[in-house]
């Protein structure tokens, strides 16, 4: 069997998402362990339900398969109440999947009679940023401070983030070499404060270290000497959030950087490249976002 990023059976992919998913509704939407318990034992029966059929691969599960799920659930005699929740379950965690772009299709758009509509990102305002990047400065330390940046001016993903070494970063040349989805590299620009951040950064990173008592390859590191994880990411940023009333995540502030850089007219094609979307369409749905915002302020300035 080859190889590949998507492949499930051999590298544990299906399950390596889904332990993500299950952090993120702890985490960003607060739910029980009794809940998130419930959400995961869904998708473990349908995990149990893929590779029954020799399904290895996130591109091969498609709408026949969840709808051939579904009659497997009506043919064992599951209520409509159960395959509604169990299907609820699947749909939101390939809903996650898709907006964290750890998959290229979900396979749960138009199921059942209900048209799916694909929600608009999350964005912050320019000035909403501005208030970020200045409660940063006051209530977090300089690892945090830092993550905060790269999400923002280099465009990360936190998966992207998180697995960053020292030798991913060249102050010099003002560039920033990460692996992103699908094992794609990319070279990534860095501006002249984001350098001067990671340059004060590395410094503390040095002391955090020999605090420590460690020597370890990874760029951002924890107050024990460890690297950062994505729960600690998610964490800190949604602290943050709330100083806004805002209910943020990681994936947000890179929602609001490719927003941003549309409305100040940005190629389309330029921050398909910037975000590493291998696909325009994902791209283009920041598009709309604008395009909402303008009409709010339309109507917001003709209501007054």
């Amino acid at each position: 069997m080859e190889n590949s990023a998507e492949q499930i059976t051999e590298n544990g992919q299906f399950y390596e998402y889904l332990s993500e998913y299950t952090e993120y509704l702890c985490l960003e939407r607060g739910l029980s362990e009794n809940t998130e318990q419930a959400y995961r034992r869904d998708i473990v029966d349908f995990i149990d339900f893929l590779e029954s059929r020799d399904i290895s691969y996130f591109s091969q599960v498609s709408r026949s398969v969840i709808n051939a799920y579904i009659k497997k659930l009506r043919d064992e005699e599951y209520t409509s109440t159960s395959i509604t929740r169990k299907i609820a379950s699947i749909r939101g965690w390939f809903r996650w999947m898709s907006a964290n772009e750890l998959i290229d299709h979900d396979p749960t758009l138009g199921i059942e009679q209900s048209k799916v509509d694909k929600k608009l990102p999350k964005v912050l305002t320019i000035a909403e940023m501005e208030k970020l990047f200045q409660l940063s400065e006051q209530e977090l330390g300089a690892t945090e401070r830092t993550v905060i940046e790269l999400l923002y001016a280099v465009r990360l993903r936190v998966s992207e983030l998180v697995n960053l070494d020292v030798n991913n970063i060249n102050l010099d040349s003002g560039f920033l070499r990460c692996l992103g989805k699908g094992s794609k590299e990319r070279m990534l620009p860095l501006a002249n404060n984001t350098i001067d951040e990671l340059a004060k950064y590395l410094k503390q990173r040095e002391l955090l270290l020999k605090r420590n008592r460690v020597s370890i390859p990874a760029l951002f590191v924890n107050e024990k000497g460890k690297r950062i994880t994505r729960q600690e990411v998610y964490k800190f940023v949604s602290e943050l959030g709330k100083a806004l009333n805002k209910h943020i995540s990681p994936h947000t502030i890179r929602h609001s950087f490719a927003t941003h850089m549309l409305e100040n007219g940005a190629d389309l094609r330029v921050v398909q490249e910037l975000l590493g979307h291998c696909d325009v369409s994902t791209t283009q749905l920041y598009t709309h976002v604008s395009k909402k915002r303008l009409k709010d302020v339309y109507f917001s300035i003709n209501d007054e």
